[in-house]
Parts: structure tokens; C-alpha cells; sequence
């Protein structure tokens, strides 16, 4: 378990939370409220990109043993959570 990969955890779990955040409270309202589809057509493949990355670096941590069953559950759910992975990072991975 290195202390490096776990770092790349912790920042992809940042970033995924921050993506979704942007999304729901900046694009979504500018695409309905503001008629600007490009903001969510912008914002919505980056969010899936950074997405897809912490769930990949979650299962890789759990197929390496890094992570329990129980862990990567919580963080496979906290993913669709907004804020989900910001509580993730800070209560499950700050043992880590």
C-alpha cells in the first residue's frame, strides 16, 4: 500500500466531488435558467472523465488489497452523492 497511490486517491476523489458540484450548481442552472447548453455539454464529459477515473483508481486500490470490500462500497456510493466523495476523503481515506 504506497502512501503515493493513496495520494492520487485523495486528489481524484476531490476532483470528482468538484466536478459534480460544478455541474449541478454552475452548469445545470446556466443551462436552464440561462439557456447555455454548451455549459452543461462542457462541464458534463469532463465530470464523466473525472468520474470514471475515481472509480478506477477505487477498484484498483480494492484489487490490490489496499481498500476493504466495505471501503470501496462506501466509495463506489459516495461517488453519486454530491459532497459524497469530499466526506469519503476525509472520514474513510484519512486513515489511510
Amino acid at each position: 500500500m504506497s502512501v503515493v497511490s493513496f495520494r492520487w486517491l485523495r486528489f481524484s476523489a476531490l476532483l470528482e466531488g468538484s466536478s459534480l458540484l460544478l455541474l449541478l450548481l454552475v452548469a445545470v442552472p446556466l443551462k436552464r435558467l440561462a439557456d447555455m447548453p454548451e455549459a452543461v455539454a462542457i462541464v458534463g464529459p469532463i465530470h464523466g472523465v473525472l468520474f470514471l477515473f475515481f472509480i478506477s483508481m477505487l477498484f484498483s486500490h480494492a484489487a490490490r488489497g489496499d481498500l476493504s470490500a466495505k471501503q470501496t462500497l462506501i466509495g463506489f456510493i459516495a461517488s453519486f452523492i454530491p459532497t459524497g466523495t469530499f466526506i469519503y476523503k476525509a472520514k474513510v481515506l484519512k486513515s489511510t
